[in-house]
């Protein structure tokens, strides 16, 4: 929003079409050094903090260290097999019934968000690794990705939104309500705000489009490591350790046990 209102004051924020050249807006060694950055802190803290509590509870046993088989578990945490509720009826929402929604929906998000850090490493490589500078065809594996993640994020992101609203308060954190909204919203913002980015690049209103768009991924980035992201993370942390622990050698019973 600041560099929006900087922008405003230059007279620039509308202009004459550029053809979705961003680098006429922001310079491109500008925007990879602000959002490198802070991406490295967003992923290194939970990592930390994920290790951290990885050691803390898992003394050294014997069977304990993590096996190709513990790992080739990880489908779990990819399938987020762990949201079915234990039956593969799904999870509780508005009353007693049994549904897979929830699922559903963060699968949206979550494989909505993949394709879209997907589009920006293919970007990336396309930029630095093959001297292929932006903008990018509609038809170009970057400008793909990002559509296909964009529209899976928003719809992800509306649903989870739409059964948080609809939860019975009894069944949930009220302390945690807003960090959870919070999250969701700066979700719908950025898959929002990407999609217009990509619908008006070529109009005159594409820099102001850039930059709430840019403001927001900075936003969310910047809360990613201390808010709603961080539990999956955690989740997969101890999934891991699940599969690890039952692969452990059964420890003889002793009289009294």
């Amino acid at each position: 929003m600041r560099d929006a209102l900087a922008l405003a004051e230059k007279g620039s924020l509308l202009h004459e079409p550029l053809r979705g050249n961003s680098h006429a807006v922001f310079q491109q060694a500008w925007v990879v050094s602000m959002f490198g950055a802070v991406f490295g802190v967003a992923i290194l803290a939970p990592a930390i903090g994920a290790a951290r509590s990885w050691h803390a509870t898992n003394a050294p046993q014997p069977g304990a260290a993590a096996s190709a088989t513990a790992l080739g578990e990880r489908r779990h945490a990819l399938a987020l097999s762990h949201l079915d509720g234990g039956h593969s009826a799904g999870c509780n929402q508005a009353d007693d019934r049994f549904t897979l929604v929830r699922r559903r929906f963060h699968h949206f998000t979550f494989y909505g968000f993949m394709l879209y850090f997907a589009s920006t490493c293919v970007a990336t490589w396309f930029h630095y690794g093959l001297g292929l500078s932006a903008p990018y065809a509609l038809t170009s594996l970057p400008v793909l990705l990002g559509a296909a993640g964009g529209i899976g994020l928003l719809i992800g992101a509306t649903g989870l939104l739409w059964l948080n609203l609809r939860r019975d308060p009894r069944t949930g954190d009220a302390a945690q309500q807003g960090m959870d909204r919070g999250f969701i919203a700066l979700l719908l913002l950025t898959s929002g705000t990407g999609l217009a980015l990509l619908v008006w690049r070529d109009s005159g209103a594409m820099a102001l489009w850039l930059t709430l768009h840019l403001g927001v991924v900075m936003a969310l980035f910047l809360t990613l490591a201390y808010g709603k992201f961080a539990h999956g993370v955690y989740r997969c942390a101890a999934l891991l350790k699940w599969a690890i622990e039952k692969r452990r050698p059964k420890r003889p019973a002793l009289e009294g046990d």
